[in-house]
């Protein structure tokens, strides 16, 4: 099959299309064929070796994708040759062929296109995740999203709109504000023109926002913390300028600001170390379970209209470097998307 591999962590450019085996499904697991895979910052991490997991070498990047299914392992008894299916991988989705595990694969409707499907497999359930599960985010809050314009911006603002919160969008240049806009921003502020902490105080009559969505870091989060309501949450939910912020705790205690980390991977047991105990095995099952209902409810949306699920551009497996340089120079309006 046909695949993009990393031999040693370095520059994308360093990735080869090579010819590689194809994958065979073991107990638990499905083969799906690709239509489509998801570009993302984190991908680039971890081929450029700066990501918290890091496989073996040589491997094929890739963390989310949608296809069918074409072969099933031992044990797999919920899904069926043939099923249109997205889900997320800890590597592998930059490939014609990919295994996943069967209980974290979930199937699309028929009007779904496999490139929108790729928004869904970590995009959509981690701002779903992040607002609902630990940020409890009530309607009529107020919901500020960072990197309004990029992939995990918009969804950010669909799911939050679906959840009934008024959404400040925070991005730069006129191109992305549009897209916010389309995604549902009730209020837009490009932070290269405006004062960011200025603006989201005026919107709000000076209280702040409720929750702030931040896939930015750096400057970002910093103007966060001076424009968050008091009992405010703040969701770093990732470091695309290239700075992890530090945060003084002086201000956290002032104004009964929290702080939430989440990581989506860890509801569906990627980067788990070793063999679980019957215990965590347990509690792993619980947590897929929610992200079974999370699905279940993301997939209503996108069919209610709810959920646009916007895709920047799609490029050919050869054309990797384009794809993720439109990540790399934060360019991308939605979601980049490689086809095998």
């Amino acid at each position: 099959m046909r695949a993009l591999v990393c031999h040693a962590y370095g520059p994308i450019e360093n990735l080869k299309v090579e010819d590689r085996p194809v994958p065979e499904p073991r107990t638990g697991e499905i083969l799906v064929r690709v239509g489509a895979a998801g570009v993302s910052f984190a991908a680039m991490l971890g081929v450029q070796g700066k990501h918290q997991n890091k496989p073996p070498l040589p491997y094929i990047p890739g963390n989310e994708l949608a296809g069918h299914v074409v072969a099933l392992g031992l044990g797999v008894e919920t899904l069926k040759v043939g099923d249109r299916v997205m889900t997320g991988v800890p590597q592998g989705a930059f490939a014609e062929y990919a295994v996943a595990t069967a209980a974290n694969a979930v199937r699309i409707p028929e009007i779904m296109p496999y490139a929108e499907a790729t928004n869904f497999p970590t995009l959509y359930p981690t701002a779903y995740g992040a607002l609902k599960w630990k940020a409890n985010l009530q309607p009529g809050e107020v919901l500020l999203v960072h990197g309004a314009g990029g992939g995990s911006g918009l969804t950010a603002i669909e799911v939050g709109k679906a959840m009934g919160a008024i959404v400040i969008a925070s991005a730069g240049g006129a191109e992305k504000l549009a897209a916010a806009k389309e995604a549902g921003a009730d209020h837009l502020i490009d932070y290269r023109q405006e004062d960011l902490r200025a603006k989201v105080l005026e919107i709000t009559d000076g209280r702040g926002a409720d929750v702030i969505y931040d896939p930015v870091g750096g400057s970002a989060f910093d103007v966060s913390l001076r424009c968050v309501a008091p009992e405010g949450r703040i969701i770093p939910m990732g470091f695309a300028s290239g700075t992890v912020p530090q945060i003084p705790a002086n201000i956290l205690l002032v104004k009964n600001v929290t702080v939430i980390g989440f990581y989506y991977g860890y509801w569906n047991g990627w980067g788990g170390k070793g063999t679980p105990s019957a215990k965590e095995a347990a509690a792993l099952e619980q947590r897929r379970a929610m992200v079974a209902d999370a699905q279940e409810e993301l997939m209503r949306w996108y069919t209610e209209g709810k959920l646009r699920a916007t895709v920047a551009a799609t490029f050919d497996l050869g054309d990797w470097v384009k794809a993720f340089r439109l990540i790399e120079e934060r360019t991308v309006v939605g979601k980049a998307v490689l086809v095998p």
